[in-house]
């Protein structure tokens, strides 16, 4: 079977895309990547979710060899516990691969992403915040897993002392798992750029619980 796109109602607390690689990838048990967008794709059109990061990609040829699940959030911030819901469908119904599970977010969906990989370090492989923040009472349980946070440092919507904050707190609980990328120049839209990279993608799935 090819890959597949599909949309999920009523299984979770959030309804979500659900795109499932070819079958020669999930035969041998899968990584899951879980994509949280930013505030501009809030709403319930789950349509909007396909405007920017993971499954835009994919819709645009990107071969991602593994399932993604990209809940939307109508509205106000992301919740961990129904983040969590999310996670626990995957597990119940796809062939996913436990000890490598990601979570991916911009924006809004940054702070949704730190703000769950604080909660349950212990759920996840490695996550990937761009242009958020967090609550630094969350650092010594982010410290604990494979971080990569970016942002850009002429980021007027969402300044980049919200991630420095996050970044001093995770060092100062012994944070050598932690990378922080500044990318200079850019603004809050621009980090949507790095949905394109495979660096993104080969960093994520090099990670193993």
């Amino acid at each position: 079977m090819f890959a597949q796109l599909s949309s999920v109602y009523g299984k979770a607390d959030y309804p979500f895309w659900q795109y499932l690689p070819h079958d020669s990838i999930l035969q041998n048990k899968a990584p899951l990547i879980i994509f949280l967008h930013g505030k501009s794709l809030s709403g319930t059109d789950l349509n909007r979710v396909k405007k920017y990061g993971v499954i835009h990609e994919i819709e645009k040829g990107r071969n991602v060899p593994a399932i993604v699940l990209a809940p939307q959030v109508s509205s106000g911030s992301w919740v961990p516990d129904k983040v969590l819901s999310v996670l626990e469908y995957a597990k119940k119904n796809l062939p996913i691969d436990t000890n490598r599970i990601y979570v991916v977010g911009m924006s809004l969906g940054a702070y949704g992403t730190l703000h769950f990989a604080g909660k349950y370090p212990n759920k996840i492989s490695a996550a990937v915040a761009l242009c958020g923040g967090g609550n630094p009472k969350d650092a010594c349980n982010l410290s604990s897993i494979p971080l990569w946070i970016q942002h850009g440092d002429k980021d007027y919507a969402v300044p980049i002392q919200q991630s420095e904050i996050m970044v001093e707190a995770i060092k100062s609980c012994n944070g050598d798992k932690l990378i922080y990328t500044v990318v200079k120049g850019a603004n809050h839209g621009d980090l949507e750029k790095v949905f394109r990279t495979d660096e993104l993608y080969d960093w994520l799935l090099k990670q193993k619980k």
